[in-house]
């Protein structure tokens, strides 16, 4: 997906500027009464975080009343399941991370939806890097990668790793790791990266990946230590981490993202209307100041690029989970 370029940031605030002018009854005759944003993980995960900041700013012209609904469970199909079904008005928002649309249809035998025929795409939302890290239960003097995997070589009984979804990209980014490493690691899923932390500071799980944002406010304390990261280049948030690229792992220099989908048959002019109302959300400084403090970057896209991303991402890992023979059900 192309990142949008200065011209059409200058075009499209101009736009939100003419939008401004309108008679706010106008905007309010438009609004929905109530929308949700359905998240798949629970509060206090980088989704969840996101999608209240954009709840924000779609109030009150998009919806009068906008609100998270946290459905949390089954690595984030609860919240797909969950919008397939509602009504195709706009009301109902899917924020949701890219893989449990384009990797699990890989991974799970009895998928409960179809994301071609099921849900409608809006925009890719914010776009991050992944991290992985340790824990105290690995000594303090391992500072990278290589390193965690010569102590988990020689420590097997406490070579695993964990992930916020059995299924995921975040999962099978850690079985590449150990596959390129040629280290056995045995991979814990939790229900969300929230859900982790505690056995991860506890010492009860030595190593995780997951979004590097989630990671951000423990790194400082020095009770996590991030280990690598997964962009092409170094995270501004972290310059002084080396990417899985420099550390050997050239094959997993990728990014994830979260994008944000309706109900299937919705009308186009609803989700053009929906593409605009993020688009401007997402850039509004506030939202990327927030998102900064989790470790992501404004990303809007149409619904055509979005489209794209879940194509590309279903091409790259479908061939990953193959190989493994991993099947979930």
């Amino acid at each position: 997906m192309k990142n949008l370029t200065r011209r059409q940031l200058i075009v499209g605030a101009l736009s939100v500027a003419g939008c401004a002018m309108a008679p706010l009854q106008s905007a309010q005759a438009q609004a929905l009464d109530l929308v949700r944003i359905v998240v798949g993980f629970p509060p206090g995960s980088t989704p969840d975080v996101l999608a209240r900041r954009v709840a924000q700013k779609l109030a009150p012209t998009y919806g009068k009343v906008v609100i998270v609904e946290n459905r949390a469970g089954a690595g984030g199909q609860m919240a797909v399941s969950a919008t397939k079904v509602a009504a195709a008005d706009g009301s109902t928002i899917l924020l949701t991370p890219m893989s449990v649309l384009g990797v699990y249809p890989h991974t799970y035998r009895n998928l409960p939806y179809n994301a071609e025929t099921d849900l409608t795409p809006v925009s890719a939302g914010v776009k991050f890097d992944v991290a992985f890290v340790v824990g105290p239960a690995v000594p303090a003097g391992i500072k990278t990668i290589p390193e965690f995997m010569q102590w988990a070589r020689a420590n097997p009984s406490k070579a695993t790793f964990g992930s916020p979804a059995s299924g995921s990209t975040l999962h099978f980014m850690g079985v590449e790791l150990s596959r390129l490493s040629q280290t056995e690691l045995t991979h814990v899923g939790y229900r969300g990266t929230v859900a982790a932390i505690p056995d991860l500071l506890g010492a009860q799980l030595p190593s995780m990946v997951s979004p590097l944002g989630e990671f951000l406010k423990y790194a400082p304390e020095g009770k996590i230590r991030i280990l690598g990261t997964s962009g092409e280049k170094r995270s501004p948030f972290t310059p002084d981490v080396p990417t899985f690229a420099e550390q050997g792992f050239r094959e997993l220099a990728v990014q994830e993202m979260y994008g944000f989908y309706l109900p299937a048959k919705v009308a186009p002019a609803v989700v053009q209307r929906l593409n605009t109302a993020l688009g401007q959300a997402l850039l509004e400084p506030q939202v990327r100041e927030a998102l900064d403090t989790v470790g992501m970057e404004a990303a809007p896209s149409t619904p055509e690029e979005l489209t794209v991303v879940l194509r590309d991402i279903s091409r790259r890992w479908g061939p990953v989970v193959e190989a493994i023979g991993f099947k979930a059900d």
